[in-house]
């Protein structure tokens, strides 16, 4: 069986349904699932340095600071009881995810989906910058890479183009939010889906 996941590396929303999914899977012990990880790039244009995250998510969201609370807590809350942290307090950038997603593009089959959930796990807990070469050879070195070659890959145009050319099929595809699934090219899943959700989609393909 095969899962293609479509995600951006700074939306708490993919974070959950990456464990609703990964949830489903522990309970179906199903061992044949291939996951295949595709970057959907949701805000491009932020600059490398990153921007201000709340001001960025009041002008994006078109919300003033109370509304952004509440939806900072409902997301909270969201991921407490999905089993995963997401801590807005410890977030102040706003990033430009690409670099994130060619470190992903760069990393073995075998390691993608823990160096996902690291890169989740630096943004949304640590509070780091994703969009930051060294942050993420930081990560890299965790997972076995070669720190000095990490680092001039990701400072020079390596899997850019990867990166780039399959966040684009993406949106030709039809896709307009994360998170995205797609099960053996055939069943498709919008949102952070519940557990059950998935267990049903799982099922029907097995």
């Amino acid at each position: 069986m095969l899962i293609d996941i479509f995600h951006d590396t700074a939306c708490p929303w993919c974070r959950i349904g990456k464990k609703h999914l990964f949830d489903a899977i522990a309970l179906l012990d199903h061992q044949t699932i291939e996951i295949r990880w595709h970057p959907f790039l949701l805000d491009d244009s932020i600059p490398a340095q990153g921007v201000g995250f709340r001001a960025f998510m009041k002008m994006r969201k078109g919300i003033g600071a109370d509304q952004l609370t509440q939806l900072f807590s409902y997301a909270t809350q969201s991921g407490a009881k999905a089993g995963v942290k997401l801590d807005f307090d410890k977030v102040f950038l706003a990033v430009n995810t690409t670099l994130s997603h060619r470190l992903i593009a760069l990393t073995p089959k075998t390691h993608k989906n823990v160096i996902v959930e690291a890169v989740y796990k630096a943004y949304f807990e640590d509070g780091l910058n994703i969009g930051d070469v060294d942050t993420l050879v930081s990560l890299g070195k965790e997972f076995g890479f070669d720190q000095k070659q990490l680092k001039q890959q990701l400072s020079s145009d390596a899997a850019l183009a990867e990166v780039v050319e399959e966040a684009e099929a993406a949106r030709n595809q039809g896709i307009s939010s994360v998170p995205f699934f797609v099960i053996n090219n055939k069943v498709s899943i919008s949102g952070s889906q519940s557990v059950e959700v998935f267990i049903q989609a799982i099922q029907k393909e097995i």
